[in-house]
C-alpha cells in the first residue's frame, strides 16, 4: 500500500554524490534514502540541455521518482511591461525543459503586489498566466503551472490570490508552502488544525473535493516576524506544529507530494514521512 503523500526535498538532497551527481545522482540518492519525489531546483535560470533532460526522465522513470521543477526566482507576473517578457520567457522555459525532463509541475514565485492592491494586481497577473497555458498546450506541453503561496505580506501570493489564478485558468494549480501560509500573517496564527482545516476547506470550496488529491506542498521550519518569512529552518528549530498540519491533511483525504526546503533538507523530509505515518496510520 503507498502512502497518500511521496516525500521528498527541492533541489539535490544535501548527500547526494558527486559522481553520477546532478540531477541524476539526486534521484538516485533520493531512492536509496526511501524518498519517491524531488523537485528540481532550477532557481537561478534553466541552463540544461535536450540530451541531460532525457537522461533525468529515463533515470526518473527507472527509480519511480516523481518529478517537478522550481523556476528561476526572478519571474514577476506583475513586471512592467518591460521586464514582463523576460520573467515570461523564465517561466516557459522551466515549463519546456521541465516536460522534457518528465517533470509534470512547474513551481514559481509568483512576483510582488509593488504596494498595489491584490486585486488590481490580478487583473494584470491572470491574463499573462492564461496567455502562458495557452501556448503550452498548443505545444502539447502538459506541465501544470503552480503559483507558490508566498511568505512575505507583500508578495503577490496569498493563498486566496493562489486559488484565484488555479479557479480562473484550467492548468494552474497553487503550490502550497505551509511554511509560508504560517509565516505570512507574521503573528504565529496559521499553526493549528481548526486553521489548516479552514485553509483546506477553502481549497475545496475553490478548487474542488479531487484537488486535494494532488496538492503540491512545500514544507519547513520557518522563521518570522511582523512582515513575514524571514528564513527557512530545520524543523524542530521552528514553532510549527507538523502534526497539527499532517492531522488536518489526514482528515481531509488529502494526497500528492511533499516536498521538503529546509537547510537539512533530506533529513527532515524523511522526519515528515515518518511523521506522516504516525498520524495518518498508512504503511508501505
Amino acid at each position: 500500500m503507498a502512502l497518500s503523500f511521496q516525500f521528498g526535498t527541492v533541489g539535490s538532497p544535501i548527500g547526494t554524490p558527486k559522481k553520477p551527481g546532478g540531477s541524476v545522482g539526486a534521484i538516485e540518492y533520493s531512492k536509496s534514502i526511501g524518498l519517491t519525489a524531488l523537485e528540481l531546483g532550477w532557481v537561478q535560470s534553466v541552463r540544461v540541455t535536450e540530451a541531460t533532460c532525457a537522461a533525468i526522465k529515463a533515470k526518473a522513470a527507472e527509480q519511480g521518482i516523481s518529478l517537478s521543477v522550481h523556476a528561476p526566482y526572478f519571474i514577476n507576473l506583475n513586471a512592467d511591461g518591460e521586464e514582463w517578457p523576460k520573467s515570461r520567457k523564465r517561466l516557459m522555459d522551466a515549463a519546456h525543459y521541465g516536460n522534457l525532463a518528465g517533470a509534470t509541475d512547474i513551481i514559481f514565485h509568483p512576483g510582488s503586489y509593488f504596494e498595489r492592491p491584490p486585486a488590481e494586481v490580478l487583473k494584470v497577473a491572470i491574463p499573462r498566466l492564461k496567455d502562458c497555458v495557452r501556448e503550452l498546450r498548443k505545444a502539447k506541453n502538459p506541465v501544470i503551472l503552480r503559483p507558490e503561496t508566498m511568505g512575505k505580506s507583500a508578495m503577490l501570493g496569498s493563498l486566496e490570490d493562489t486559488l484565484e489564478m488555479s479557479k480562473t485558468i484550467e492548468g494552474v494549480e497553487p503550490c502550497l508552502d505551509f511554511a509560508h501560509l504560517h509565516a505570512r500573517p507574521g503573528d504565529g496564527t496559521m499553526n493549528s488544525v481548526g486553521e489548516w482545516t479552514r485553509l483546506l476547506e477553502a481549497y475545496q470550496a475553490s478548487l474542488g473535493k479531487e484537488a486535494l488529491k494532488s496538492l503540491h506542498i512545500h514544507l519547513s521550519g520557518i522563521e518570522y516576524g511582523p512582515r513575514g518569512e524571514k528564513n527557512h529552518l530545520a524543523l524542530k528549530e521552528s514553532d510549527l506544529k507538523l502534526n497539527a498540519l499532517f492531522e488536518a491533511l489526514r482528515d481531509h483525504g488529502c494526497a500528492g507530494r511533499i516536498l521538503c526546503e529546509s537547510p537539512i533538507m533530506e533529513e527532515d523530509a524523511l522526519f515528515m514521512k515518518k511523521t506522516w505515518r504516525k498520524v495518518s496510520g498508512e504503511r508501505e
